[in-house]
């Protein structure tokens, strides 16, 4: 999770008081995923109208091809599907499962996008929520539908397989594609200074009106507004973060998280309160986070400074939490 550091003007002005420029800083936010979405963008308050319409109308792609919560999406349509059948998928659908799958392979299945039957069993997808743990039988079940290696798929032809009972479930990696489609669109059309935020996860480009940066408080799990784990500026750059408090439920003497491990089929049960990554694209970010998260403290530290990625753990120690950085990540926090 993120907060603002330092104030933020409105509008761009002359020292005497009036407009300088026609472009000014604006905030646009709408609804989408399940939750907000906002950007702020420098541009001409004529400009508005056209720049929310196209924003709203990238993420509602991404929506009606990768939401499990839509009875008509794309990967619903997939997700039941019958045995053996063969499915075309949408440009942009295929792109996020292409990352989805080299991630699961890179990480030996620690990320799997064929996570869903799990989603659903430990109560944090569409069918609803749960208030205990499931059974064996039921988590068994789910077990034997989760595997990314029974999928088949022609990343040239976009063409994808249904073994029987696969389902995808894309909420790791979907929600931060949106972000890219967001802030590629707007650089298209000319928008070089923006902001862009879903759910929490963000990406930035450029500066505001008054030249100062685009500045981030990544937050720290269980603390105040004012206690922040790291400050970030983004330019090129996106932040994501996964964190066991973020969706849970508490069932006896237990918390179970909505981060699930999928060699495990349960929640993950680490040391791990957050983890949070920067990457150039949001896409990316967003999985990753995941991926560290089921790792762990040791193979997600060891993966990540394998990948010379930025990364940040918050992990709890005792009573208490603790932060480790990769050297990447230390690097990005000096230009902050």
């Amino acid at each position: 999770m993120w907060s603002w550091s330092g104030a933020m003007s409105t509008t761009a002005t002359h020292p005497h008081g009036f407009a300088a420029t026609p472009s000014a800083l604006h905030t646009l936010q709408g609804a989408t995923m399940g939750t907000r979405w906002s950007v702020k963008l420098v541009a001409a308050a004529t400009a508005l109208p056209g720049l929310e319409r196209g924003i709203q109308a990238c993420l509602d792609q991404v929506v009606e091809q990768m939401s499990t919560w839509r009875d008509d999406s794309d990967i619903s349509r997939y997700n039941r599907a019958e045995a053996g059948s063969t499915h075309t998928l949408p440009a942009e659908f295929a792109q996020v499962l292409d990352a989805a799958l080299a991630l699961a392979a890179d990480t030996d299945g620690a990320y799997d996008p064929t996570v869903g039957p799990l989603t659903d069993a430990w109560g944090f997808g569409p069918i609803g929520a749960r208030a205990q743990a499931p059974d064996d039988d039921a988590l068994s079940r789910a077990r034997r539908r989760v595997d990314w290696r029974r999928l088949a798929y022609d990343p040239a032809q976009r063409r994808l397989s249904q073994p029987g009972g696969a389902c995808l479930d894309l909420s790791s990696i979907a929600k931060g594609y949106g972000i890219d489609r967001v802030a590629d669109w707007l650089l298209a059309q000319g928008i070089a200074d923006c902001l862009v935020e879903v759910g929490g996860e963000l990406r930035g480009h450029g500066r505001k009106p008054d030249g100062s940066a685009w500045r981030v408080a990544v937050e720290q799990p269980g603390g105040s507004d004012e206690e922040a784990a790291a400050v970030i500026t983004l330019d090129g750059l996106s932040i994501a973060t996964s964190g066991d408090y973020r969706r849970y439920f508490d069932a006896g003497q237990r918390r179970y998280s909505h981060t699930l491990d999928p060699h495990s089929g349960a929640p993950i049960d680490n040391t791990v309160a957050s983890v949070t990554v920067l990457h150039p694209h949001c896409m990316h970010a967003d999985a990753l986070a995941t991926a560290l998260t089921v790792l762990g403290a040791h193979a997600g530290m060891a993966y990540a400074n394998r990948r010379r990625l930025a990364a940040l753990f918050v992990l709890r120690e005792g009573d208490g939490l603790v932060t480790r950085t990769t050297p990447g990540f230390v690097a990005r926090q000096r230009c902050a």
